[in-house]
C-alpha cells in the first residue's frame, strides 16, 4: 500500500479490535508481524501489551531489517520467535517448529525440534573517514583566513551479520530405509509416504521388487529368432529382454527349469533345459549367444523344438520331471516357411506356446499359439520390457486348468443356423460348441448346458436339464440340424429368456447364467432389447461375431466391449476358444443375485434374505408358487410353515428344482 511503517499503530489496532472472526479464549492466538523493523514510532509499549494478553508474536524480518526493534516485538524466547524471510524455507520450517511445540503440539511421530546455528543479517548506515582536505576557517585577526586540514566523512551501507540460533523440525525421510529395490528411485511424498520410480521390467511392484511368481513349476524354453529378418539390433534387444526377465523372475529356489534355443535356417539349443539353475550362469551364457543372420524358418524351428527341445533330464534331484512344458517364441520377422502345418503339429505335443513380437506379428503369433490370449505384442522397443509381468502371468497360467472345473454355471449356446451362415460354416460353429463343452464338468451340480439353434425362429436342441454328462451332450450336439432360412437373433434371445433360462426348464436359482450367441452378424436389428432384458435378469450375453458386421449394433447387443468378440473368419474361430472360455469362467466366479432371474413362477415376487430368498405368491402356493390354490382348501396345520414363505439356500434350491423337474415329467 506504500506509506510509512507504522507498526505501533498496527499493534494498537489489534489491541482495540482483537482478531477479526476469532473464536473463544480457549483457542491460542498467534500474531505474525512481517516487517523491516523500521517503525516510525516506538513499538515497545504496544508490543508489551499485546504479549500481556497471551498472544504469541512472531516477528519475521524482510529485506535488511532492524533487528533491535524485531527483538522487542517477538515473544520469548526471541531466538524461536524471530525469523528471517530472506531464507523462506528456513523461516517456514522455524515457524512450523515453534507452533508445533508448545502451541499446536502437532509434531508428526518420529519428528523432533532441533536448533542449529544461523545468521541474522541487516544493512546499516555507518560513517567512514574518507580522508582529509584543505579547508578555510575564520581567524581572530581582521582580514585574515586560517587554513587547516578537515576530515572528510562519507556514509556507507554495511551488511552486518549477527550470529544466532534457529530452530527447525527435523523428520526422518521416508526414503531413509531405501525401500525401492532393483535400482528404483525413491521419491518422498510428505513426512511418511513415498513412491518408487522403477526401471523397466520392475514396475509391477510398488517397491520394484522382482515378482517371483514363477513359483509355478514349469519347464521353460525360450526360442529366439536369430535370422537376418530380425536384424542384429532386434537380436540384441531380445537378449536384453531375456536377461532382464530372468533377473526379475528367476531366483535360486524357483521351481523352474530354463533353456534357450535360437534359430534361423537351423535350430540350436546352446542352453539345455535345466542344466543351469543360478541366474548368473544363465546370463553369462546368454551374453555369449551370437547372431547368425540366416533365413527365417519359424515353422521348421517349431517342429524341431517340439521333437527335441525337452529331451534333456533335469540334473537336480529335487526337481520334478513331469512339469508343464512352456515354449516362449521371441520373433520380429515374418516366417519364410509355413507355420500353419507346424502349428497343427506342435499342438499335439502337449506344449504350451506363448508368442512375443511387435504388433505386425500378431496374426502369425496367434496362428502359432492357437489363442490370442497366449500372444504378447509390443508397440515399440521400450514397450517390450514393460511386458515382463504379462509374460510371467501367462507362463504360470499353464498350471491353471481351463474351464470352470469347480464353478456352478448354467450355460446356453445360441447358434445361427441360417442360410447366411451356410452349411459348411454351421458345421464349424457346431464343432466349436462341441470342443468348448469339453472344458466343463457337466452334471446337475456343476455345469448345465443348453443348445438353441435359430433361423427365422428359434428351436431348443436340448435344455439345461436334458443331459447330465459330457458324453451325452457331445452326442446330442452331433445331431443338431442345419436350418437354412433367414436369421433373427432377437427371436433366439427371446426364446432363451422365456424357454431356456427358467426354473421350469432346469435353470438353477443361485447359479450364474451365460448365453453365448454365435452369429455372422445377420438378423441383429431387433436383438438389443431382448439382450438387455436378459442382462436385467442377471443373465450375461456374450456375442461372438464372425465376418463383417456393424460394430455399433453389435455393442448394443453385447452391452460392453468386454462381452463382444469379433473374428474375421470362421477358420480363426478355434484360436479364440481360450479367450471365450476364460470370459465365461470369469462370470461364473462373480457374485450372484438369487432373485435374478426370478425363480418364482406365476408372477410370484422374489424376496431376498441373508444367503437365501423366498417367493411371495398370489393365488398360488409352494416354494416357487407352482401350485394353484383351490377354493375351499382346508386350513393348514399350525405346525406347517406359512405358504410361500419357505426360505431356500442355493444348494437346497438346486435339489428341490431337480425334484420338481422329475415330478413334472
Amino acid at each position: 500500500r506504500g506509506g510509512s511503517t507504522e507498526t505501533s499503530r498496527a499493534l494498537k489496532y489489534i489491541l482495540h479490535k482483537g482478531f477479526p472472526g476469532g473464536r473463544n479464549s480457549s483457542v491460542p492466538e498467534v500474531l505474525i508481524i512481517i516487517s523491516d523493523g523500521k517503525s516510525q514510532g516506538s513499538t515497545a509499549m504496544p508490543a508489551m501489551q499485546v504479549k500481556e494478553r497471551h498472544i504469541t508474536v512472531f516477528a519475521v524480518g524482510i529485506k535488511f531489517p532492524r533487528w533491535e526493534e524485531l527483538h522487542v516485538l517477538a515473544s520469548e524466547p526471541p531466538e524461536r520467535h524471530l525469523l528471517f524471510a530472506g531464507d523462506a524455507d528456513d523461516a517456514a520450517n522455524g515457524l512450523y517448529s515453534t507452533l508445533s511445540d508448545p502451541v499446536c503440539t502437532a509434531t508428526a511421530p518420529g519428528c523432533k525440534v532441533e536448533s542449529h546455528p544461523c545468521e541474522r543479517r541487516t544493512l546499516e548506515t555507518v560513517k567512514e573517514l574518507a580522508g582529509n582536505y584543505v579547508c578555510w576557517k575564520g581567524s581572530q585577526q581582521p582580514n585574515a583566513v586560517q587554513v587547516s586540514l578537515c576530515p572528510f566523512i562519507r556514509w556507507k551501507r554495511v551488511l552486518i551479520k549477527h550470529p544466532s540460533r534457529c530452530f527447525r523440525t527435523v523428520c526422518p525421510d521416508p526414503c531413509d530405509s531405501q525401500p525401492c529395490q532393483n535400482g528404483g528411485t525413491c521419491v518422498p511424498e510428505g513426512l511418511d509416504r513415498y513412491h518408487c520410480l522403477c526401471v523397466l521390467g520392475y514396475g509391477a511392484d510398488v517397491h520394484c521388487a522382482a515378482k517371483l511368481s514363477l513359483e509355478c513349476g514349469v519347464d521353460l524354453l525360450f526360442l529366439m529368432d536369430s535370422s537376418a529378418g530380425v536384424t542384429l539390433e532386434g537380436f540384441l534387444r531380445f537378449k536384453a529382454f531375456l536377461k532382464r526377465f530372468l533377473q526379475a523372475m528367476v531366483g535360486q529356489d524357483s521351481p523352474v527349469n530354463v533353456g534357450v534355443a535360437q534359430y534361423d535356417d537351423d535350430v540350436k539349443i546352446p542352453i539345455e533345459l535345466g542344466q543351469h539353475k543360478d541366474t548368473f550362469s544363465l546370463i553369462k551364457l546368454i551374453d555369449a549367444l551370437n547372431f547368425s543372420g540366416g533365413r527365417t524358418l519359424t515353422g521348421r524351428a517349431l517342429q524341431y523344438i517340439a521333437q527335441h527341445g525337452f529331451r534333456s533330464t533335469p540334473v537336480f534331484a529335487d526337481v520334478q520331471d513331469d512339469l508343464p512344458r512352456v515354449v516362449v517364441l521371441l520373433t520380429d520377422s515374418k516366417s519364410q516357411d509355413s507355420v500353419v502345418e507346424a502349428a497343427k503339429y506342435v499342438k499335439d505335443q502337449n506344449l504350451f506356446w506363448i508368442g512375443v513380437g511387435s504388433s505386425f506379428m500378431r496374426a502369425e503369433l496367434t496362428t502359432v499359439t492357437g489363442n490370442p490370449q497366449q500372444t504378447i505384442v509390443y508397440s515399440d522397443p521400450q514397450d517390450l520390457f514393460n511386458r515382463i509381468p504379462e509374460l510371467q502371468r501367462k507362463i504360470c497360467s499353464v498350471s491353471s486348468p481351463e474351464g470352470c472345473q469347480a464353478q456352478s454355471l448354467d450355460l446356453a449356446f445360441a447358434v445361427d443356423a441360417s442360410s447366411g451362415v451356410g452349411l459348411e460354416n454351421f458345421l464349424r460353429l457346431r464343432r466349436f460348441v462341441r470342443s468348448s463343452c469339453l472344458h466343463f464338468v457337466i452334471n446337475r451340480d456343476v455345469t448345465q448346458i443348453a443348445l438353441v439353434i435359430y433361423g427365422s425362429k428359434a428351436h431348443t436342441a436340448f435344455a439345461l436339464d436334458t443331459h447330465t454328462s459330457n458324453s451325452a451332450v457331445l452326442q446330442a450336439i452331433d445331431q443338431v440340424p442345419f436350418l437354412g432360412d433367414s436369421a433373427s437373433a432377437a427371436s433366439a434371445l427371446l426364446h432363451v429368456y422365456s424357454d431356456v433360462m427358467t426354473v421350469q426348464k432346469g435353470a438353477r436359482p443361485g447359479v450364474n447364467k451365460v448365453v453365448v450367441l454365435l452369429t455372422n452378424g445377420g438378423g441383429m436389428q431387433d436383438a438389443a432389447a431382448p439382450a438387455q432384458q436378459l442382462r436385467h435378469n442377471g443373465i450375461l450375453v456374450f456375442v461372438v461375431v464372425l465376418g463383417d458386421a456393424e460394430r455399433d449394433m453389435l455393442l448394443r447387443v453385447a452391452g460392453s466391449p468386454s462381452y463382444l468378440v469379433h473374428i474375421s473368419s470362421y477358420e480363426h474361430l478355434q484360436y479364440y476358444q481360450g479367450l471365450i472360455i476364460e470370459r465365461i469362467c470369469e462370470e461364473a466366479r462373480s457374485p450372484v443375485n438369487l432373485c435374478k432371474p426370478n425363480p418364482c413362477m406365476n408372477q410370484g415376487v422374489c424376496i431376498l434374505g441373508p444367503g437365501s430368498y423366498r417367493c411371495q405368491c398370489h393365488g398360488w402356493e409352494g416354494p416357487h408358487c407352482e401350485t394353484r390354490v383351490l377354493r375351499g382348501d382346508s386350513p393348514r396345520s399350525p405346525a406347517l410353515p406359512p405358504r410361500s414363505h419357505v426360505q431356500w439356500s442355493p444348494r437346497g434350491l438346486q435339489h428341490f428344482s431337480r425334484a420338481l423337474q422329475h415330478s413334472k415329467r
